[in-house]
């Protein structure tokens, strides 16, 4: 490395003096790599470059400038920036680095900095290591062409880094690893394995408490961050710093500490809460664009049961679908109406809208009172809540008659009967079917050896064909009859437990709506419909009911006989 003897700025025409600063950076891949990379040793490093090649009286070193933990794919770093605007306002003039590959890891950014932003601020420039630059003992030496060389290598490192980093992300995200900087509000890092969590049973305790106001009380987002707010309760940005984590996010230092509807939407939407390890909902584009995005769904890493839930998933499913209905509170309100999202127009199908007149609440037909257009569709609220609480303790009471027919089909002897003699019919159509292939095989090779006409092989061939067809259907019958057998429906069955579970229903609340009702439909008499969740699956009990009623009935009558 070429040397600059003491005493070379002193005899030169015009004496100046260096007001010096040291930059310094550690990427986080430095961490495990030489010591000689660290923030301490880079500092040392340089301050005896300087003792050894200034002379005294002639410099100040004005600061030490080091953004630790950064990379140096951009030159947004906030020691960087410090750096610059310092050397704009002509309190530093002389920047000293130990290698290029401190201050760049990008090749543009790096000869914009020596090609544009040293010349128009006059400030000097030096790298210690290699290449050796000096823009003001060796203003040539910022051109040579080992300098933009060094700075491609240095840029197809970060290149590599990245990519390296990038693969061993991807394989511990697929295995349902964290590898974030802070645990989701409500948990903490595993102090024996950082990419597992434990429960913060503090924070717990508020997310299970959103999650019940927003389902089962009817709290608007807002009402929620109000009430915590009310509380004391500090954000989830407040109460990591207050545990004395080093969190920061791009608005933390905007950050006032209070709840918003934001943040509880942001807690009420996150499938972490149910054991479910979900990352990469963020990803920055690239090594050098550093610019967050966010990719689809179906692009996440989602790995369930990776640690203990703090919300059960029948809770979590509630708030999802609660989220999908018109939920606005009423000015001045912190709780949303029961009934809000759920009763409709049956004519016009728009959403009926909640009024108050002479202490009386009611519902409307919102093109009516809007626009004059439908028809005086009107309830009573009361009246509604009412029809629908009988409403939905008829439905309860028909559920419990079908699990109890549920139950005595599974326990008739019969049923068992019954699949084998439908597996032997199925086979034996199966074979069959085997041999009426190989018949039309036959009477092709017939036709070419000329045994049989041409016509009547077409006219053999069409009714052989046809037979086939009503075999295949008798197939396909049969298999769905056996698979109806052997996929039975118990009397837990999850649908019928979703209702049952409401046995002694006596008052409604938001969250045993949006389980069990999909939609309120207000006719122009005043008469309502419920169309009722999972309506696929109440068909498919009363099929599988009536279908086993058909195989039944007549073994038992033979039984009985």
């Amino acid at each position: 490395m070429p040397r600059i003897r003491k005493g070379v700025i002193a005899h030169s025409a015009i004496e100046i003096f260096w007001r010096i600063g040291l930059y310094i950076r550690l990427s986080r891949e430095d961490e495990n790599e030489n010591e000689s990379e660290s923030v301490i040793n880079q500092e040392k490093i340089l301050r005896d470059f300087v003792n050894k090649h200034f002379e005294s009286g002639t410099y100040e070193i004005i600061g030490i400038f080091a953004d630790d933990g950064l990379t140096g794919t951009d030159t947004d770093r906030p020691e960087f920036k410090r750096l610059e605007n310092c050397i704009v306002r002509k309190e530093v003039n002389c920047m000293i680095v130990k290698s290029l590959a401190r201050a760049f890891r990008n090749l543009a950014d790096q000869q914009k900095f020596l090609d544009e932003f040293v010349p128009l601020n006059g400030t000097r420039f030096i790298c210690t290591g290699t290449p050796f630059i000096d823009t003001y003992a060796a203003p040539r030496s910022a051109t040579e062409l080992e300098v933009p060389i060094r700075g491609m290598f240095n840029e197809q490192f970060a290149a590599t880094t990245s990519e390296d980093v990038r693969r061993t992300f991807k394989v511990k995200r697929e295995n349902g690893e964290f590898i974030g900087a802070f645990a989701p509000y409500g948990y903490v890092k595993d102090p024996n394995d950082k990419s597992r969590f434990l429960i913060d049973e503090c924070a717990a305790e508020v997310v299970k408490s959103i999650y019940h106001w927003f389902v089962d009380e009817g709290y608007s987002k807002r009402g929620i961050a109000k009430r915590l707010n009310q509380m004391g309760e500090p954000n989830p940005t407040a109460y990591k710093k207050k545990k004395g984590l080093k969190y920061c996010s791009p608005n933390s230092n905007k950050n006032d500490g209070l709840w918003c509807s934001s943040t509880i939407a942001a807690i009420l939407q996150n499938e972490v809460y149910t054991g479910t390890m979900v990352q990469g909902r963020n990803r920055v584009i690239s090594y050098k664009v550093h610019k967050q995005i966010c990719p689809p769904e179906n692009e996440w890493f989602i790995v369930p049961n990776k640690h203990e839930a703090i919300i059960d998933r029948e809770l979590f499913e509630k708030a999802q679908a609660l989220h999908k209905r018109d939920t606005r509170t009423a000015p001045g309100e912190q709780k949303v109406y029961l009934l809000s999202g759920f009763v409709r127009c049956a004519d016009c199908k728009k959403g009926m809208v909640r009024r108050s007149s002479r202490g009386w609440s009611y519902y409307a037909c919102r093109s009516y009172t809007d626009k004059k257009v439908c028809s005086k569709h009107s309830i009573r609220e009361d009246r509604l809540e009412n029809a629908i609480l009988a409403a939905l303790q008829m439905q309860i009471a028909l559920i419990d008659q079908l699990a109890e027919e549920i139950e005595r089909i599974n326990r008739a002897p019969a049923i068992n009967r019954e699949n084998k003699r439908l597996a032997q019919s199925l086979k034996q159509a199966e074979k069959k079917l085997d041999q009426y292939n190989d018949a039309i095989d036959d009477l092709y090779l017939d036709w070419k050896s000329g045994e049989i006409s041409k016509d009547d092989y077409r006219r053999l061939k069409s009714k052989v064909t046809e037979q086939i067809r009503q075999l295949e259907a008798n197939i396909s019958y049969l298999k769905e009859e056996i698979s109806a057998i052997e996929n039975g429906i118990e009397s837990d069955d999850p649908y019928l437990m979703s209702f049952l579970k409401y046995r002694n229903i006596q008052s409604l609340n938001r969250g045993i709506l949006v389980e069990l009702v999909k939609t309120v439909w207000v006719h122009k008499n005043g008469e309502i419909t419920v169309d009722f969740n999972f309506a696929d699956e109440f068909q498919r009990i009363l099929d599988y009911i009536e279908c086993e009623h058909s195989a039944l009935t007549p073994m038992e009558q033979k039984v009985a006989m």
